[in-house]
């Protein structure tokens, strides 16, 4: 296919068994998508997107049960996303989480992650593929007065290491591959309560993720919310189409 590029053997990435690597063009998310709706691209595929100013990365899952239960590999994805910035980042700085995936680092928006899936793939049927893509700000050099931005932050500003994306991409497969290895051993509750610990915006109450990754929310008042978790999918808070992140 013209728009990627096998670049296993030239980026030398060091992956856990089973994952292969290739470079998109353009955006990761789409370019694993077509992959995975074709049929070229298998499962535990690494895509990486070209922009220098982005980390932008995208996996292809291979999901064994229904898309309203399957869905919740989206929490494996975040798990691992938050744990592998969290490697490189200054300790003393948790990566945090918005719902149900907007990723915070020292007060501010750095990215975010998203799950894609056949769109005429029913609730109840078991999608033939899933992709979870992560996109951080790797740099805001070209956004211009950073007063005029100051809900989102960078990589570059927050203090990583400059040339991340290559080893952030390897430190996410290999906390993700830790992640699904937790929920297939441990259950999903021990994933979700990985996720849950790093959720912010619900102070005081009790979180929990039901079977279709729905958080139920019981705060101090008696109060019960719900916030469901596809919408939160379809229409991430944290995506931009053009930039690909929000200033």
């Amino acid at each position: 296919m013209a728009a990627l590029l096998d670049v296993s053997p030239h980026a030398g990435l060091v992956l856990p068994p089973g994952f292969s690597a290739c470079a998109a063009a353009a955006g990761a998310h789409d370019a694993a998508c077509r992959l995975a709706a074709t049929g070229e691209g298998e499962a535990a595929t690494l895509v990486l997107g070209a922009r220098d100013d982005l980390f932008d990365l995208a996996v292809i899952l291979a999901p064994d049960e229904p898309l309203r239960t399957a869905r919740r590999a989206f929490f494996a994805g975040m798990a691992a996303l938050a744990d592998a910035v969290g490697v490189f980042g200054p300790p003393e700085i948790p990566v945090r989480v918005l719902w149900p995936g907007t990723v915070m680092f020292n007060g501010a928006r750095l990215g975010g992650g998203r799950l894609a899936w056949p769109t005429t793939c029913t609730e109840d049927v078991e999608p033939n593929w899933l992709v979870f893509s992560a996109t951080l700000l790797a740099s805001k050099a070209t956004a211009g007065d950073p007063g005029l931005t100051p809900d989102s932050t960078a990589l570059e500003e927050e203090g990583f290491p400059a040339g991340l994306q290559n080893t952030l991409a390897e430190s996410f497969a290999r906390h993700l591959t830790k992640a699904f290895e937790i929920w297939r051993e441990d259950g999903f509750a021990h994933l979700a309560a990985r996720y849950l610990a790093r959720l912010d915006g619900a102070p005081g109450a009790e979180v929990a993720l039901d079977e279709t990754g729905d958080a139920r929310l019981a705060h101090p008042d008696g109060r019960i919310e719900r916030l469901r978790l596809a919408p939160g999918l379809l229409s991430p808070a944290w995506h931009d189409p053009e930039t690909g992140v929000r200033l």
